[in-house]
Formats: structure tokens, C-alpha cells, sequence
């Protein structure tokens, strides 16, 4: 694994921050969401980790995949991209520890998992929150639209994933796909730590069980779904029409 995807920063009382470091926007790629499910199962596993943060130290907190790179994919690199996507996402939902994420800025398309599989999100006033799959002609791999479905209330998800159009923050709010905006970008973090502190001071066990009660039922479709040959889409997960579209918004 590459610890540079990643930057770990300890805070105390068992607190980790782990900063998303792929820059310049933080776009996705196979490795990455890989590094992602490793990184969760080995603090799963790690007793002195009781909570973390995840932040970035970009402008944009991620922007999701790489449409300029996406535009090459073979065949391999689809299913990659895909088993990355149902691996990553679904890890980081299921950590058994509390999850906070800190947003600045956007969190686009897979870019918004990241949020969506946080327990806990907080953001900044001038953050933005968007599905636009449907605009570069991709649907949803089973991991991500789980995590989507158990996260957002129908009409947002309707609305998100069907005009493939952004929110900003206080509208984010009022849906519930945030919990906190912080007006100060300076204390976001702290107040993301803070809000980890806070939720790492149950009992773990408990946590972990009623985490577990929540998302159960979801991570079972996604396994199911994983064995049933979900990484490996027949034809791969573009098309032609996809190619065309990512050409079209990247200009």
C-alpha cells in the first residue's frame, strides 16, 4: 500500500485523521480505493484507533474518477476501477469505529462516498455535494448505490443522481446529507476532531453493534452482489456513448 494516498496524523485519545493525497483533486483511481479498504481493515484490527477524520488538504475534497484517465480504460481497467469502487466505499462504511469526515470544498461523484460512508459529516460553507454519473453516461457499480440508498432519504437521491447536478452546503443541510456546516474554514477540522472525541467516547462494542444493526442489512446486498460477479461486468462499465460524454465535460 501506498502511505503517500493516505496521510495519517495522530491527534490523541486514539483519534486519526487520514488525509486524502492524490492531488491535485483528489480523483480516484483503482489503487487508491484499494488503499482505502486495506487502511480500514488494518485500524479496524488496531485497538489504540477509536475514531477517525477524513479530510483533504485541497481545494476540492474529491472530484471523483479521473475523467481525462477514465477516457482509456480497457476492459481490465473498468473492472479495476469497479472492484475499487465496491471495495473502498463499502470498507469504510462498515469500519466499526466512528467516522467523521471534514469537507472545505467539492465532493463530486464517487468523490461524495467519501461523505456518504462517514458517520459523521461537517462542512464548510462553501463546500458542494453532486452525483453526476449520469451526465458522463455511467450508472452506479453496487457498492457505491448501496451506500447511496441507505444514506439519502428517495427524493434526494432521485434528485442528486437524476439531474447529476451539485448542492452547495445549507441545502445539503437541510436534506440531511451534512449534519454541521462550520462557518470558519480554520476551526473545520478541529471541530471534525472534536466531533470524533465526542463520538469515540461510547462504548466501543456497543458502537460497533449498533453500527452494525444499521448498515448490516446493506453490506449483505453488496457481498451478495460482489459474489454474484458484480466487479466484473459483462462488456465492462463504459460504452461508447460513455467515452463520448466524459469527452464533453471535460471540454
Amino acid at each position: 500500500m501506498s502511505a503517500d494516498l493516505f496521510i495519517r496524523t495522530d491527534h490523541g485519545d486514539g483519534i486519526v485523521e487520514l488525509s486524502v493525497n492524490r492531488a491535485p483533486v483528489n480523483a480516484l483511481s483503482a489503487k487508491l480505493l484499494m488503499d482505502l479498504a486495506e487502511l480500514m481493515q488494518e485500524m479496524d484490527r488496531d485497538d489504540a484507533v477509536r475514531g477517525i477524520v477524513l479530510s483533504s488538504p485541497f481545494k476540492v475534497f474529491s472530484a471523483g474518477l479521473d475523467l481525462k484517465e477514465a477516457q482509456n480504460f480497457d476492459l481490465a481497467d473498468q473492472h479495476a476501477i469497479v472492484t475499487g469502487l465496491n471495495a473502498g466505499f463499502p470498507a469504510l462504511f462498515a469500519f466499526a469505529k466512528p467516522t467523521v469526515v471534514a469537507v472545505k470544498g467539492a465532493a463530486i461523484a464517487g468523490g461524495l462516498f467519501f461523505v456518504l460512508a462517514s458517520d459523521y459529516r461537517i462542512a464548510g460553507p462553501r463546500a458542494k455535494f453532486g452525483l453526476a454519473e449520469v451526465r458522463v453516461g455511467a450508472d452506479f457499480p453496487v457498492g457505491p448505490l448501496e451506500i447511496a440508498r441507505a444514506t439519502l432519504d428517495p427524493n434526494t437521491l432521485r434528485r442528486l443522481m437524476l439531474t447529476g447536478r451539485p448542492i452547495n452546503a445549507a441545502q445539503a443541510l437541510a436534506c440531511g446529507l451534512i449534519d454541521q456546516i462550520e462557518e470558519d474554514e480554520g476551526v473545520l477540522l478541529d471541530r471534525a476532531i472534536r466531533a470524533a472525541r465526542d463520538m469515540a467516547a461510547s462504548p466501543p462494542e456497543t458502537y460497533s453493534a449498533v453500527k452494525h444493526q444499521i448498515r448490516g442489512a446493506t453490506l449483505t446486498r453488496i457481498s451478495d452482489a460482489i459474489a454474484a460477479g458484480a466487479n466484473t461486468p459483462e462488456g465492462g462499465w463504459f460504452s461508447d456513448a460513455t467515452k463520448a460524454a466524459m469527452k464533453r465535460m471535460i471540454g
